[in-house]
């Protein structure tokens, strides 16, 4: 089956500030392609010109990169120009689903469960009575960059002068910060390959939450997989995974990471449309889980490759 992919460039590195978990996942996802026989070739965008993919013989595309530039809609967008197919969601869905506070209007909309949770912009946030809003979301809360990956500028806030603190560092990121309500319960993520939830992997970590030192740096992290939930739970986060995945126009792959509030009740998160494919990472894990080898994995993801679907009634 290899044979039909032709040369296949797989896009990992870029600028964003995600460069190096994507620097990771680019060799671990050529390496995987290319002991399947594919003819796999890594390819940093902030070296070479994507423009010139096709002069270069490239017929595919393998999007491992993480953050902006590469998982926000830019270079999907980018690829349809050039009408090269490409691993993962489209323009819209990237787009969309790399900003997590339109993300929860979007899931808020629909009926689907998410927690509460204020937007901040960088020319407002300080005429803001952080005490005032503290109290309107529980007290303790997550600050989250609205367009950043990987826990990237994110940090928790239990009082007004750590809120101010965190909002201030999170502001080096993007102008548009996200305050949500902290989550008291357990966390997982789901992934979602070909439209199939893959088991749920609940996530345990010593650190304060799961931030970027407990997903890379070091080895304290416990990922367990399959989650030690029931049945009937395992079955509610495949669902709501799936959900969530298509309320945001999702296709081929990704992951929805999905906590539980002091009630049990089911928060979504985020979803993400380049999951990390690093030694660490959780899509691999849950592949496993269910048979997939991490070749089998991206072959079977770079066989999704397409690029934008034709509306219903379109002609050519």
């Amino acid at each position: 089956m290899t044979h039909k992919f032709g040369k296949v460039a797989v896009l990992a590195g870029g600028t964003s500030a995600e460069r190096e978990v994507s620097l990771r996942s680019g060799a671990a996802v050529t390496e995987g392609l290319q002991a399947a026989g594919v003819d796999a070739h890594w390819v940093d965008p902030a070296s070479t010109d994507v423009l010139q993919l096709r002069a270069l013989g490239y017929e595919r595309v393998f999007i491992a990169l993480h953050g902006r530039g590469g998982e926000d809609g830019h270079m999907q967008a980018l690829l349809e120009a050039l009408g090269l197919p490409y691993t993962g969601s489209g323009v819209m869905a990237c787009a969309l689903a790399m900003d997590k506070a339109r993300t929860k209007y979007l899931w808020r909309g629909m009926g689907l469960p998410t927690a509460a949770s204020a937007v901040l912009h960088a020319a407002t946030w300080q005429q803001v009575d952080l005490t005032q809003l503290l109290a309107q979301l529980g007290g303790k809360v997550m600050v989250k960059p609205s367009q950043e990956g990987s826990s990237v500028g994110m940090a928790q806030a239990n009082n007004a002068e750590e809120l101010q603190h965190a909002l201030t560092e999170a502001l080096h990121y993007d102008s548009e910060i996200l305050v949500e309500q902290w989550l008291h319960g357990a966390e997982y993520t789901v992934a979602v390959v070909d439209g199939e939830a893959l088991p749920a992997i609940e996530v345990r970590t010593p650190h304060a939450f799961y931030d970027y030192a407990a997903k890379y740096q070091d080895n304290t992290t416990e990922y367990i997989c399959p989650a030690p939930v029931s049945a009937e739970l395992e079955q509610q986060l495949r669902t709501l995974a799936l959900e969530a995945f298509a309320a945001v126009g999702g296709r081929g792959w990704g992951r929805v990471d999905i906590k539980q509030d002091q009630h049990g009740e089911l928060q979504l998160l985020e979803v993400n449309m380049a999951p990390g494919m690093t030694t660490k990472s959780l899509v691999p894990m849950a592949a496993k889980q269910q048979g997939m080898s991490f070749s089998q994995l991206v072959v079977r993801i770079l066989d999704g490759a397409q690029v934008a679907d034709k509306a219903p009634g379109v002609l050519g």
